[in-house]
């Protein structure tokens, strides 16, 4: 077993340190008792104060476990407490096998005094127990994050690579010129140099955007609609938009480029291979501390059998991807049938921008 496996593993890595921790204690505390001299049957008592640590200190684990991620003000004095009655109790342990086993007269005629000014030290070595325990476990903690944005990232870089790839491939690029050409020819100047300049803003905002950094809905949405107005010269009036948004989510924070793949999904499966062309439905709105988004169109849906994202749809699967390392269990992406068409939604935690753009 190697150390990555042992880190993974949380409960054997618990289980680890905590008997190294306390072996250590007991090779400790059998060399000073060498070195003062002590008695042969000191040893006995050195056995039972570590096998006396080692079972009483573990349950403070569980407790633990409960107290992580309170306030500070609820932390601190529960641990406090429990550090002193385990301490108590493992004073009673030590101080009874040391009467047993070294002096059984030491104590006689005062048997709880030398246990709790025993319990003092005992408390302080505890709490360094607990120090180590929530150090390790805060250091594992901040880890995690690590990972976590490491594979945000990389799935957020893929995923706009991705999305350079597989929707502004040669055809996207070959059938925006080429409605640009047939507005030149038409002597529509002016809507083709709309066109280029839609075009021209939607590719410098895929290159230029931070695939990390969450910008707003409403930057979200104009870089949609710089997408959307250049698939126009495509499908004409084939193509219909509804918008549904709620205003007061449009500074919410969302990932960039989270909508577009789900667009040009819609796009590809329920308005390219029909003649009277489709409708697209765009939604936004807050729910219980959430924020929705739909994209709805009218299309056929899927035939019986296929799922999004099983050989079709790599949008669709690539944004379920990146929601998922960036928000984990918080978020949600469902795909619903509607009657007709496809309704894709994403619910994903509320956050709102500090400044307004």
């Amino acid at each position: 077993m190697t150390l990555d496996d042992l880190r993974r593993n949380r409960n054997l890595l618990f289980w680890a340190l905590h008997t190294l921790g306390w072996s250590a204690y007991l090779i400790t505390q059998y060399l000073g008792a060498l070195l003062y001299e002590k008695p042969t049957s000191y040893i006995k008592v050195v056995l039972a104060a570590a096998a006396g640590g080692f079972l009483l200190s573990a349950p403070l684990r569980y407790l633990y476990r409960r107290l992580w991620g309170q306030r500070f003000a609820i932390v601190a004095p529960a641990v406090l407490l429990a550090a002193w009655v385990v301490a108590l109790g493992w004073r009673v342990v030590i101080n009874s096998s040391y009467v047993r086993w070294v002096e059984t007269d030491s104590m006689a005629g005062e048997p709880w005094y030398g246990i709790f000014v025993g319990t003092l030290s005992s408390t302080y070595l505890l709490l360094c127990w607990s120090g180590l325990y929530f150090g390790i476990k805060y250091y594992e903690a901040l880890q995690e994050q690590r990972e976590s944005m490491l594979r945000a990232s990389a799935l957020a870089q893929e995923a706009q690579v991705k999305m350079l790839r597989y929707q502004l491939n040669p055809h996207f690029l070959f059938n925006t010129l080429n409605a640009i050409s047939t507005l030149i020819l038409d002597n529509q100047g002016k809507v083709a140099n709309q066109a280029v300049g839609r075009l021209s803003d939607f590719l410098r905002y895929t290159l230029d955007q931070d695939p990390m950094k969450k910008v707003t809905l409403r930057q979200e949405l104009d870089a949609l609609n710089l997408y959307l107005g250049i698939e126009q010269l495509r499908f004409g009036d084939r193509l219909k938009l509804d918008y549904d948004i709620d205003e007061s989510v449009t500074q919410a924070l969302v990932p960039s480029l989270v909508l577009q793949p789900l667009v040009e999904n819609s796009l590809k499966y329920a308005v390219a291979p029909r003649e009277e062309g489709g409708r697209l439905r765009i939604e936004a709105r807050e729910e219980q501390g959430k924020l929705r988004l739909v994209v709805q169109d009218d299309g056929p849906g899927l035939p019986v059998g296929v799922e999004l994202g099983a050989g079709r749809g790599v949008g669709f699967r690539n944004t379920r991807e990146r929601l998922a390392v960036l928000y984990g269990d918080r978020q949600k992406l469902a795909v619903r049938f509607s009657r007709p068409g496809l309704r894709l939604e994403i619910t994903m935690p509320f956050e709102r921008a500090t400044q307004p753009t």
